[in-house]
């Protein structure tokens, strides 16, 4: 029997959500309202989910604010909608194979690699991988880190859709994508739930990334 991933949700896709041109808008260029208007009014999706999340100050540092989501993967709904606009992104590019980040973006990778009908990989934080890895120190607006993949997970034929759930400065997502381009795949789009544009993150990606697109589904 033949096995295929699930259905897209109903929500039938959105007018368009953070980017530009063809990197901010989802296949057909359908219109989306979802409920939160009010008085029958309705809002677009990225309008909505941005909805769901709150601003923590001072956390995990003095002088950070924290983008709290946790409310929006507890909403069926709206997570649905979330993966489903990311998976969009997946399509639109081509993808062979979703990766993720350690550690949020394992929540939002791993459902949109199962809703495509893809694999996903993972980049873990340094040590927590066996065997042979490559490894890249990444700048955080706090500090630094380093990621590794594992040598033998990918290859030339593989096209890789990076998810993540923010993108600020961009340095995780630059760090991401050389680790990609070294074990030998093709990187073909970077996709994030939520851009901080103060943060000038899409501009770096930009110049550093050679016009791997960039796509984000809400912005702040």
């Amino acid at each position: 029997m033949e096995m295929r991933p699930p259905p897209r949700a109903g929500h039938g896709g959105i007018d368009s959500f953070a980017g530009g041109g063809d990197q901010g808008r989802l296949p057909g260029g359908a219109r989306e309202c979802l409920p939160g208007g009010g008085q029958g009014g309705a809002l677009p999706l990225d309008k909505w989910l941005a909805g769901y999340i709150r601003d923590v100050r001072d956390h995990p540092y003095p002088g950070v604010l924290f983008k709290d989501y946790a409310a929006l993967l507890a909403e069926p709904a709206a997570f649905t909608a979330l993966v489903d606009a990311l998976a969009d992104v997946c399509d639109r590019r081509g993808a062979t194979r979703v990766v993720g980040l350690e550690a949020r973006g394992f929540l939002l990778g791993a459902p949109v690699a199962v809703r495509c009908g893809l694999g996903f990989t993972a980049i873990r934080k340094r040590g927590k991988l066996p065997g042979k890895t490559l490894r890249r120190v990444y700048e955080l607006e706090y500090g630094t880190d380093e990621f590794e993949l594992q040598c033998d997970v990918l290859g030339p034929k593989d096209r890789v859709v990076v998810v993540d759930d923010v993108l600020a400065t961009g340095g995780t997502a630059l760090a991401a994508a050389s680790l990609v381009a070294e074990a030998g795949a093709t990187v073909v789009g970077v996709a994030f739930m939520l851009e901080l544009r103060a943060l000038s993150g899409r501009r770096r990606l930009a110049r550093d990334l050679d016009g791997v697109s960039v796509d984000a589904v809400i912005n702040a």
